[in-house]
């Protein structure tokens, strides 16, 4: 494999990397707290085109809330994330799902897939948020610095809920996986943006997240959220080492029927 065909497959990997690590740990700061309903619920959809700097259009992605399920006698919504690109004969598929319970706001069962012509990763992990820990595949598993742990991609959807309060730095220490924390959230202005999905008032938050497999060192996500209760995630942006640039961009957003009060299932 040439060293374009290489490169062309680390950048898509990132991409869809970037925005589910943007799922890495949850806020610490007793001012942002939950809103009263939360902003999504079962049925909600959205659905992003996905580009790499000076290399264009290379995939899609959709970001959904399923069930709820059962997992362990708790009801959970199904969160999931699927990305996939292709550029010439170079694809890059990542498909993540957590199980998410939205009385404690925290996850419960969380699964990666990912694939790419240079590697591939599966994961599959239970939370235990009462025991504070968890055990993954393999005979993996470890102590969780919280009773209220999130995984990656269900960290996208709390976040959605807090009261961002302009110019104030958050720290996040709730990933399930004591190592991969703190994490530190910057809300850092307010701008408007245009997509296919229509014009946005956005709040753009960056985050600086811990990841030794992709990052080995810290990550930084830029998320540009609707600056209304719904805080829809209209673009999402990976700073990656070397890659370059990603972005994922809001195609169409399909509210969901119902919205939970939090707490009340």
């Amino acid at each position: 494999m040439g060293a374009t065909t290489t490169n062309t497959a680390r950048r898509m990997v990132a991409l869809a990397g970037g925005l589910v690590l943007a799922t890495a740990c949850v806020l610490d700061v007793a001012a942002a707290q939950p809103a009263a309903q939360l902003p999504f619920g079962v049925g909600e959809r959205m659905t992003y085109t996905a580009r790499v700097a000076r290399m264009g259009k290379v995939g899609t992605a959709v970001m959904r809330v399923d069930g709820p399920e059962d997992v362990r006698g708790t009801a959970a919504y199904v969160l999931s994330f699927d990305f996939s690109a292709r550029v010439g004969p170079v694809k890059a598929v990542d498909n993540t799902k957590s199980w998410f319970d939205p009385q404690r706001m925290a996850a419960l069962r969380f699964y990666k897939h990912e694939r790419h012509p240079l590697a591939r990763h599966d994961e599959r992990v239970e939370l235990f948020p009462g025991e504070r820990r968890w055990e993954g595949s393999e005979g993996a598993g470890g102590y969780s610095p919280t009773d209220e742990p999130l995984d990656e991609l269900s960290f996208m959807f709390y976040i959605r809920t807090l009261a961002l309060v302009p110019d104030t730095t958050y720290t996040f220490s709730r990933h399930f996986d004591a190592a991969r924390s703190p994490t530190s959230l910057r809300v850092v202005k307010h701008e408007q943006l245009s997509t296919p999905a229509g014009d946005f008032a956005t709040v753009l938050v960056e985050l600086r997240v811990k990841d030794p497999r992709r990052y080995k060192g810290t990550g930084v996500i830029r998320i540009n959220l609707s600056d209304d209760a719904q805080r829809v995630p209209v673009r999402i942006e990976s700073a990656m080492p070397v890659i370059g640039t990603a972005v994922l961009t809001l195609d169409s957003y399909t509210a969901p029927a119902q919205r939970l009060v939090a707490g009340h299932f």
